[in-house]
């Protein structure tokens, strides 16, 4: 079944990318910008058709894809071109890319929760036999969980990992028959109950039922959760916890997803839990994309609107072929980053 898995893997990670790329070609004939190609993957053309001014193609290595706009990093007359078009209809033709990755994951993390009956809450529904906690002060049953320490609870793991991340002593946001109730410099401990191994802090967490308003809620703070992981992941790398061997590009990430894959205890299980991967890997993309960085959308709207403004206080226009090649050095340093990532997820793979 690992071939099976590697493919649905390459599968998956192709249509996030022909996602990303059909969002600004979409955005893009919206705001009538000329485009002269559409192509899914990239190298040798395996099939290509001419339609009115774009030439449509599917290219044979599934893992990118381009939407080739008249005039992206060059001067044009053509009015159509994509410099000459309004500030506004550039930016939303830049981060329709990512919005589209962003909405895919919403999309597959609903259709993955679709037949939910319950959801397990960070809401409380029991106390252990001696808990200190459960006090008319303190937690209470039907206490939801909202806030730990500023961090947005949104799975009932969050509690957790969140209180096993203190000192002891945490500002809690609490849901209590419908209001916010604030619980500031609250004491909790992991204490010794009797029948457990472990020390635990001593509540029970309870099950809400899955109505479609409450999938839909968890659905997007599924998503949100998505968001903040990508985010602590960023912040562990500009601090230096993780490094560059830490990472993974297409190949680690396909193996990861076949493994996944492998891992599970049924081909349903299999399935479930590689689309679970794509949904995050989706998020994680619409995320990095929007990064200050040049090449990447974030970097060209970054660029864009430092150049509407200086041409705003200059009342003159730059021409683009400037931020053209500062994109073009960022693509192959970009590359580069790439190849080396690459290297080292063929190496991890081969070593074991």
């Amino acid at each position: 079944m690992t071939i099976a898995y590697i493919i649905l893997a390459i599968l998956i990670f192709g249509v996030l990318i022909a996602v990303h790329e059909f969002g600004h070609f979409i955005t893009a004939k919206a705001c009538g910008v000329q485009v002269d190609e559409f192509a899914v993957g990239m190298g040798p053309a395996l099939w290509k058709k001419q339609k009115g001014e774009t030439l449509y193609a599917l290219r044979a290595i599934p893992v990118g894809g381009y939407c080739a706009m008249a005039g992206e990093d060059e001067a044009s007359d053509n009015p159509r071109a994509f410099t000459n078009q309004a500030v506004w209809k550039r930016a939303v033709i830049l981060v329709a890319g990512a919005a589209m990755n962003f909405l895919l994951g919403l999309v597959i993390i609903l259709c993955l929760y679709a037949g939910a009956t319950a959801f397990r809450a960070p809401v409380l529904a029991g106390f252990m036999d001696g808990c200190p906690y459960e006090s008319a002060d303190g937690l209470q049953l039907g206490d939801r969980f909202y806030k730990i320490d500023g961090h947005r609870i949104y799975q009932y793991y969050d509690v957790g990992d969140f209180l096993n991340q203190g000192s002891g002593e945490y500002d809690l946001v609490l849901i209590r028959d419908g209001r916010k109730l604030r619980l500031d410099d609250f004491h909790m401990v992991p204490l010794e109950y009797e029948g457990q191994e472990n020390k635990m802090f001593g509540f029970y967490f309870g099950f809400e039922e899955a109505t479609p308003g409450v999938k839909l809620r968890y659905t997007w703070d599924t998503a949100m959760e998505f968001g903040r992981m990508v985010w602590m992941g960023l912040s562990q790398l500009i601090r230096g916890q993780v490094g560059i061997r830490d990472m993974s590009g297409p190949v680690g990430i396909v193996d990861l997803m076949a493994e996944t894959g492998e891992q599970a205890a049924s081909t349903a299980d299999a399935v479930y839990n590689i689309l679970y991967l794509g949904a995050f890997i989706a998020v994680n993309l619409a995320i990095m994309n929007l990064l200050p960085i040049p090449a990447l959308d974030g970097g060209r709207i970054f660029f864009l609107l430092v150049t509407w403004l200086i041409e705003t206080i200059a009342r003159r226009r730059l021409d683009p072929r400037y931020e053209g090649y500062v994109h073009a050095a960022g693509m192959v340093l970009l590359l580069g980053l790439m190849a080396v990532v690459m290297f080292n997820d063929v190496l991890r793979i081969v070593t074991g």
